[in-house]
């Protein structure tokens, strides 16, 4: 790329005795006031300036910022590098395998496509908690997880020799974004680059930034790296050269002052900050952390907090560089060579935090962390903030609307009582709590049969913890959370307790460095003695491969409909995203998980409530097992090194056995397998000529699916269980797959056949268009029947009447999920009309060529009468063929009376590169044409 240099910013910068080149800030005016977060984005056009798409007014523009003005100016941010999971990254690497063949079919040179960006990623989401609570569940789980992904696995193995630039860390590392922060994370990148005379080279800093295929890349915001996530489509653009269009955003400044208190954790302070800028409003914004406050926040808080970004709609959520940053990429084993750097690139930039200067930004939130106080959230969102004294009570509120068969105890207008019971003839004398349990009582009429598990006899109720899970990269990369969740359940052992016989329990750490410590603070026995045994190392509960429930307590769920509960240390609870057994579904910090594990049901007051009695029949409560902060500094001080982080990396490209010993197919482009269920090449090319289509107006359309508010990404795509009678189901036993090898729709991502299959299939969505429904149903116009959506859809397709979906506020919010808006393009869906979108999963869809438009302001489907039974015309998208975007098209929805409802959507195509993918049917068609225009 040839690049300008208008602000003669290109300058040297010498450290240790090599020199390196920089683009100087301090040659543009006004970038000292800026926001950090708004220089690492300047820097990275002064670096791209090429006269064309990148030019000196945007440099001036994003000098210029105005922190008051609503986003309007158009800037293109070239990420340093791609991070990528295995869900989400398998379908970029099939997808780039289809753009060599669709580069061949016209005319061009298929290794022309290849990463011109690094692009790494780590297996993470593939393994499933089949076995837990056993000394052998790591190896089993392990088996059956290369015994799944087989397919998977080697393909992977092909893209990484057959792609430049492009490394695959194998199973049984990490979590993408714990490896992220411990390993792969630069802070400040360099990369050797031609010199100006072309005759020879020069080495080039610049600051580390990303984008990744998960919404939790932010987690790396916690070492000042600007990074956040995308769908796979938009990764595959950025490892591809293109850059991420994007406005200069509106920044909100959090400053945090004073000190967490003993009792609370960075989860509490997580949950806390999530509640706060979701009600403040930061969809689309940065967050940026500041204050005196910042120098007293560890680096593993900070990553937690970034991590969350996502659950409170930031597009970002960083924090600066400064002692604390240095300090812990010493800790996790990077070179002096690249310390130095990174404090001498940052001072000389105006990167390095200085508390006493506090900059402008266009919104100010302030957080006392010293008001911060114990909290889960749940029951199906991250930012539902519960109060930990107040959990029994909120539970109790909820419930009703869980439980369909639910009725009151009686109790004076309360809902409840207790409710997991252990058999009777227990009550009163010894149990496995080491003493006497609380006396219980049940929900009137709805306890189960008493079922056998694990040699005793209990009954359970609505309200029992199923699932306690320490998993997920927000809190297993925080040694504070985890040495307090050892040092609890040692306090636990110590006093006689056990976990409640119901519960399944599991530990996932998000690296190895994890298992090292807690061998070293010697209190893997204790977490043993819970249940806690490790499991794997991956996202496993959080993403919803928790694996099955014992088979006599999953039984017991359906006989009754019980709402049980699962309790996860983990950034997101989404209706049936965790297990599809489990109801409702709390995030909790990895200490609390084992109190709840203790506990045995969400209904249980942790003030009050003794978690049973110790051998000398004292009480026991959770006050007596919390560990004290200076006990956990101490055990961490003593237990964490250096040369656990460089030992446990040294090798991390190079996998184990298994990994080294698949077979790896050879080739510039892939040989696809046709017998294949994993790996399939997709139709996004078919028939693709060197030039668009011209863009066409919709009429006729019908409605698939109507929804209400904050349907995720989840609800449209699920990563979890396929079910056996689902239109997945079906095709994979059409196919010869055994119930027992089904995997999961997350790992099944390479099959375009299984995802169309899946799209909207969530067990827990809700169809409007069907009354008291849940599932992947919808109604079929055409016959008046209900129907799986797959099956209307392809009877729709069939006489090509295009298809609409109706949504309500926060459309798409949660993972960033190619798939869903994928999927939603194959099922025949035109438009998506909603009251609000969340960022990534409006881009994807205009990605696949999907028009997201919005209702105007205050209206929805509701206010303007629209039930879903409407035939839909939406007319003035043919504008768009002369080079502009339109503000609005006019949308009628003729009802089966005659009337019609008429009202001009707002587009959300936002930017001039996003009307650029949507006029070429897509982001990749996009590219694709630009390479063979180019060659």
């Amino acid at each position: 790329m040839s690049t300008v240099d208008s602000f003669a910013a290109k300058q040297d910068l010498t450290v240790g005795g090599t020199d390196y080149e920089i683009y100087a800030l301090d040659a543009v005016e006004g970038a000292d006031k800026l926001p950090y977060s708004l220089k690492i984005l300047l820097e990275n056009l002064l670096r791209t300036e090429d006269g064309a798409n990148i030019t000196a007014d945007h440099v001036r523009a994003l000098a210029g910022w105005d922190p008051e003005a609503d986003p309007s100016v158009e800037i293109q941010f070239t990420p340093g590098r791609v991070i990528m999971q295995d869900f989400t990254g398998v379908p970029c690497v099939v997808d780039l395998a289809t753009m060599r063949e669709a580069m061949q079919d016209l005319g061009g040179d298929p290794e022309k496509i290849n990463p011109l960006a690094p692009a790494e990623m780590v297996i993470d989401h593939s393994v499933m908690i089949d076995v837990a609570g056993r000394l052998d569940a790591l190896e089993k789980n392990m088996e059956l997880e290369y015994e799944r992904n087989r397919e998977r696995y080697q393909f992977l193995r092909w893209g990484q020799t057959a792609f430049d630039d492009f490394k695959v860390v194998p199973p049984g590392t990490g979590i993408v974004h714990q490896v992220n922060i411990e390993y792969l994370a630069r802070t400040v990148m360099t990369r050797e680059v031609p010199n100006s005379t072309g005759d020879g080279s020069v080495l080039r800093a610049y600051p580390d930034s990303c984008v990744g295929t998960d919404s939790h890349t932010t987690m790396v915001n916690g070492l000042g790296v600007l990074g956040w996530g995308v769908g796979g489509i938009e990764a595959e653009a950025a490892m591809l050269g293109q850059p991420v269009s994007m406005l200069i955003p509106r920044v909100v400044g959090f400053k945090l002052t004073g000190e967490i208190p003993p009792a609370a954790t960075a989860t509490d302070v997580v949950l806390t900050i999530t509640e706060m800028l979701r009600d403040h409003g930061a969809v689309g914004k940065f967050v940026e952390f500041y204050g005196e406050g910042v120098t007293q926040v560890p680096l593993a808080n900070r990553a937690t907090i970034g991590n969350m970004s996502p659950e409170f709609g930031s597009t970002c959520a960083i924090f600066p560089i400064d002692e604390v940053t240095v300090d812990y990429m010493r800790l996790t084993g990077r070179s002096e060579e690249q310390l130095a750097l990174v404090e001498s690139y940052a001072k000389r930039q105006g990167l390095w935090h200085d508390p006493s200067k506090e900059p402008v930004y266009s919104e100010y939130l302030e957080l006392d962390l010293s008001t911060v106080v114990p909290s889960i959230a749940g029951p199906k969102r991250p930012q539902d903030r519960i109060v930990l004294t107040k959990a029994k009570e909120s539970f109790r509120e909820v419930l009703p609307s869980y439980a369909a068969h639910h009725e009151a105890s009686g109790n004076g207008g309360d809902t409840a009582g207790t409710f997991p019971a252990s058999d009777p003839a227990s009550q009163g004398s010894d149990n496995d709590s080491g003493g006497s349990a609380p006396e219980h009582q049940h929900v009137a009429g709805r306890a189960s049969n008493p079922v056998r598990v694990k040699g005793e006899d209990f009954s359970i109720d609505h309200g029992i913890v199923s699932i306690a899970s320490i998993t997920s990269c927000t809190n297993t990369s925080n040694p504070s959370v985890m040495m307090a969740a050892g040092l609890l359940a040692q306090n636990a052992v110590d006093r006689g307790l056990v976990a409640k016989p119901w519960v399944k329990t599991s530990m996932a750490p998000g690296s190895q460095v994890v298992t090292n410590y807690y061998t070293k603070a010697g209190l893997w026995p204790a977490l043993e003695s819970l249940g806690f045994h490790l499991v794997g190392y991956g996202c496993t509960t959080c993403i919803g491969n928790s694996g099955p429930l014992d088979p006599e307590i999953s039984e017991a769920i359906a006989e009754k409909d019980l709402a049980v509960t699962a309790v996860l240390s983990g950034n997101r609870n989404f209706e049936g995203r965790i297990n599809p057994d489990v109801k409702m579904n709390y995030l909790a910090s990895p200490p609390l998980v084992i109190a709840y594990a203790l506990a045995g049901t969400m209904d249980f007051d942790f003030e009050n409530d003794s978690l049973g009695t110790d051998k000398d029949g004292n009480e026991v409560y959770l006050r007596d097992l919390w560990p004290s902060p200076t006990e956990v500094e101490k055990v961490i001080a003593e237990s964490i090194s250096q040369e656990m982080f460089t030992e446990d990396y040294q090798d991390v490209f190079t996998g184990d056995d298994r990994w080294r010993a698949l077979p790896t197919p050879e080739g510039a482009t892939f040989e696809w397998d046709s017998e294949s269920t994993y790996v399939r090449k997709p139709p996004y090319f078919e028939g693709m000529g060197a030039t668009p289509d011209p863009l066409t107006d919709v009429s006729g359309a019908r409605v698939l699916v109507k929804v209400g508010d904050s349907t995720t990404t989840d609800h449209i795509s699920p990563a979890g269980a396929i079910k056996l009678d689902s239109p997945a189901g079906r095709y994979l036993q059409e196919h010869g797959v055994a119930r027992k090898d089904f995997n999961s729709y997350g790992s099944r991502r390479g099959n375009h056949e299984i995802m169309i299959r899946g799209t909207f299939a969530n067990i827990r969505i809700r169809n409007q268009l069907l009354d008291g429904v849940e599932g992947g149903y919808t109604k079929n116009f055409l016959t008046g029947e209900q129907e799986f959506i797959y099956d209307a859809a392809q009877a729709y397709a069939a006489q090509d009447i295009p298809l609409v979906v109706l949504a309500g506020k926060e459309y798409g919010t949660g993972s960033s999920r190619d798939w869903a808006a994928k999927g939603t393009k194959l099922l025949g869906v035109e438009v998506v009309i909603a009251e609000s979108f969340e960022r990534i999963h409006r881009s994807n869809l205009i990605g696949m060529g999907v028009l997201p438009l919005q209702y105007p302001a205050g209206e929805s489907a509701e206010s303007l009468g629209l039930d879903g039974t409407e035939t839909f015309s939406v007319s003035g998208v043919t504008a768009m063929n002369e080079g502009s975007v339109p503000k609005t098209v006019k949308v009628v929805a003729e009802k089966q009376d005659g009337s019609s409802a008429e009202f001009d959507a707002v587009v959300r195509i936002d930017t001039p590169g996003e009307a650029e993918y949507f006029r070429n049917g897509g982001i990749l068609q996009y590219v694709l044409r630009s390479l063979v225009a180019a060659a």
